[in-house]
């Protein structure tokens, strides 16, 4: 849709309704035994499994789509009488130059994001970063997660924003783009918010938290936000906006917070990986080892997991 500049001016945040909001939603929401083991394993398909480190090489991004593949073991798979095949993630997220690599070790129904457009800052030059999404997807990949230049939502710079990120999609052609806020750079939620409403407008398919380099990453009161905008987008227009938690989130408990915050503020129809992903490396082994507990009664040590 066209930029709407007095809707993105006129949003407003009540900062303590929604520190009660989230405060109060853990207490009154909790998901025991069965009914966790199930909650855990949709989280499973929705978790981009990402390696974003200086030290990735080929022989990483190999083993990550192994795990990928199957997020967990045969044993327990048996235990929880599920098939093998039955349970993968939503995506695989790698740098650029391992796109190739990933695309190789994965099969068609597991998507390969890739992190484009100078992440983690955004702010290598315009051409540069556009550049990035045309090469990423010659090599492969099947989803841009695209960083967007925060100094614009710190400068109330919306038409340059939207501008920005119109782009970035027109690049993309028809592959999904994740707009990355940088919620930990934006200061204050009311500017998460119009960074949020900018970007739909604009085109992205997703927006996504953080790149999780920042100090603050995915919490509840920022996604919170962002999902609110996503329910009002789908209100203004009827179109579904996909949202991606990133960083912080490594235990299955928080992972079901954020499931239930998504629940309650979009419903079921987002609880799928058309519309929900969450950007994790370390969350799959706690899953794991909850999964285990839940079947065996008894922890599993890390080492004995793969990729402990």
């Amino acid at each position: 849709m066209n930029l709407d500049t007095d809707l993105v001016s006129n949003i407003r945040i009540n900062l303590s309704a929604i520190e009660r909001r989230t405060s109060t939603l853990t207490k009154r929401r909790s998901v025991k035994k069965e009914y966790q083991a199930a909650w855990l394993l949709k989280a499973i398909s929705l978790i981009d499994l990402t390696t974003l480190s200086g030290d990735d090489t080929a022989g990483k991004v190999e083993r990550l789509c192994e795990k990928a593949k199957r997020p967990i073991s045969l044993e327990l798979l048996e235990h929880l009488g599920l098939q093998q095949g039955e349970i993968q993630v939503g995506a695989v997220c790698v740098y650029h130059h391992l796109i190739k690599e990933a695309k190789k070790n994965l099969p068609k129904n597991i998507p390969v994001a890739a992190v484009s457009t100078g992440f983690p800052a955004g702010l290598s030059s315009f051409k540069t970063r556009k550049l990035e999404i045309t090469e990423s997807i010659k090599n492969g990949a099947d989803e841009i997660d695209i960083v967007i230049n925060r100094g614009f939502v710190l400068q109330n710079n919306w038409k340059k924003l939207y501008e920005e990120v119109a782009d970035f999609k027109k690049a993309a052609k028809n592959k999904h783009i994740k707009a990355i806020l940088g919620v930990g750079d934006l200061e204050t939620l009311r500017n998460v918010a119009k960074a949020s409403m900018v970007c739909m407008m604009a085109g992205a398919d997703f927006i996504k938290t953080s790149t999780g380099k920042e100090s603050v990453n995915a919490n509840l009161n920022n996604s919170l936000v962002m999902l609110r905008m996503i329910r009002h987008f789908y209100q203004m227009t009827g179109k579904k906006i996909g949202f991606k938690p990133a960083g912080g989130i490594s235990t299955a408990k928080t992972v079901i917070e954020f499931l239930i915050l998504v629940m309650e503020e979009l419903g079921d129809d987002w609880i799928n990986p058309k519309y929900l992903r969450i950007g994790a490396s370390s969350l799959l082994i706690d899953i794991e080892r909850q999964l285990y507990h839940f079947a065996l009664g008894r922890y599993a040590n890390k080492e004995k997991l793969a990729i402990g």
